[in-house]
């Protein structure tokens, strides 16, 4: 049963001693709090929002009305949360930073049983976000698990890029579910592997949560100590699928990602935006595919939110992948991806390569053409074709369908200005 459904003992213990203190019974103090501990003080600080001043076994203590808490409780992170008073004599709880200290106390008592090594955390208030990760063992060997936190804008692009299973295309994977739970919150759970290419055997299996309010919990975890260049330890990662679920819904995770700092908005005089919008995915695959030999059959498509896309072609003599990226701002690495090619006369810079697939397929090879049109908003077409119809397959023909200069023609038409 996760946290969120079960009943709170802290909380009917304190509803009654606020009845029973009306009526002139006094409370006591130490049986109050003692019962408390195991969970009540930060399920009481996470629903409450008002706390009525003189009831017997909860202090109240200074102007600014701080709600004291003991100390020494092993169940939760060693915190205190202020409350300002409001006008009509109520205090509202305000939300706690959680320390990096906080966050792995809060894992290790998730996780199951077992040993632990390296540690290491980010606190809510640290300027690159609430992070932690540590070194957990169960018995059959050591493996890294990690997590991150942040805030996502609801229904956004983003959260359908962080929900969607990846395409087999361009990246191998064991298996992936994304579902809806019944509280609003989207879930995907993810089993794949850290090297795209699966040079060797380090298995990567995630799961992130982003809630209808745009809370994002991620959990990642390997069958390794280290996410790379440490030798596998065991078989699979230690926690089952719902061992991940459990632990990216567990409640105080949200209570994390209330706490960091919001950004301030932007003032209304602040000058607007200049930055190029990214390109959608759907309308580089609809150009790309516009642009192809006519003597290929489309047998396969897809690709990304934005930037990014692929068809499968075939010419009667095996499958061929052919991808593309289309992105703004990039004229700031021209001396770096272009230093060896070539400029045109308008300015448009063009570098081409041949080599090996980047993944795991055998005797795969990849052709490659890079522009870059002249222009502040460093706008880049990038198209590679390989010698099969999936990169992370052997290879099924000699070379690509499409040509280095059928290649080179598609990244340099002028359709592609029009998504500029």
């Amino acid at each position: 049963m996760l946290e969120n459904d079960r009943q709170d003992p802290f909380e009917d213990r304190l509803g009654a001693a606020l009845r029973d203190a009306g009526d002139g019974f006094e409370a006591d103090r130490a049986s109050l709090v003692t019962a408390g501990r195991a969970r009540g003080r930060r399920a009481l600080l996470r629903r409450r929002a008002a706390v009525v001043s003189g009831v017997a076994g909860v202090a109240l203590a200074g102007v600014g009305g701080v709600l004291v808490l003991p100390a020494d409780d092993p169940a939760g992170p060693d915190r205190s949360r202020t409350a300002s008073a409001a006008s009509a004599g109520t205090a509202t709880a305000a939300a706690a930073a959680f320390s990096g200290d906080d966050l792995l106390r809060e894992l290790k008592g998730l996780l199951p049983g077992g040993t632990y090594g390296e540690e290491s955390a980010r606190g809510s208030d640290h300027q690159l976000g609430p992070a932690t990760r540590l070194v957990y063992d169960d018995g059959d060997g050591a493996a890294a698990v990690g997590m991150g936190f942040a805030r996502v804008e609801p229904g956004s692009a983003r959260v359908r890029e962080l929900m969607a299973c990846p395409d087999h295309n361009m990246t191998p994977y064991d298996d992936c579910s994304s579902d809806r739970l019944p509280d609003g919150s989207l879930l995907r759970l993810y089993q794949g592997y850290e090297y795209p290419d699966m040079r060797v055997d380090t298995k990567l299996w995630t799961a992130d949560l982003v809630t209808a309010e745009g809370q994002h919990v991620s959990v990642s975890e390997w069958n390794s100590p280290a996410e790379k260049g440490a030798p596998v330890s065991r078989d699979e990662p230690p926690l089952s699928t719902e061992r991940l679920r459990e632990l990216v819904t567990a409640g105080v995770w949200r209570e994390v990602v209330d706490a960091i700092p919001k950004s301030p908005k932007p003032s209304r005089s602040a000058a607007p935006r200049t930055e190029q919008p990214a390109a959608s995915g759907k309308s580089v695959g609809d150009t790309l595919a516009a642009l192809l030999p006519e003597k290929l059959d489309v047998v396969a498509h897809g690709g990304q939110e934005s930037e990014y896309a692929y068809v499968v072609v075939d010419d009667g003599r095996g499958r061929s992948l052919v991808q593309i990226n289309v992105q703004y701002g990039m004229a700031d690495v021209a001396g770096q991806l272009y230093a060896d090619g070539e400029t045109l006369p308008d300015g448009t810079r063009v570098a081409t390569r041949q080599g090996p697939g980047e993944k795991a397929g055998s005797g795969v090879v990849m052709w490659t053409v890079d522009t870059l049109r002249p222009g502040p908003a460093g706008f880049r077409v990038v198209i590679s074709a390989f010698n099969t119809g999936d990169q992370n397959e052997d290879a099924t023909r000699d070379a690509p369908a499409v040509s280095m200069e059928q290649l080179r023609e598609i990244a340099l038409s002028e359709e592609w200005d029009r998504l500029r």
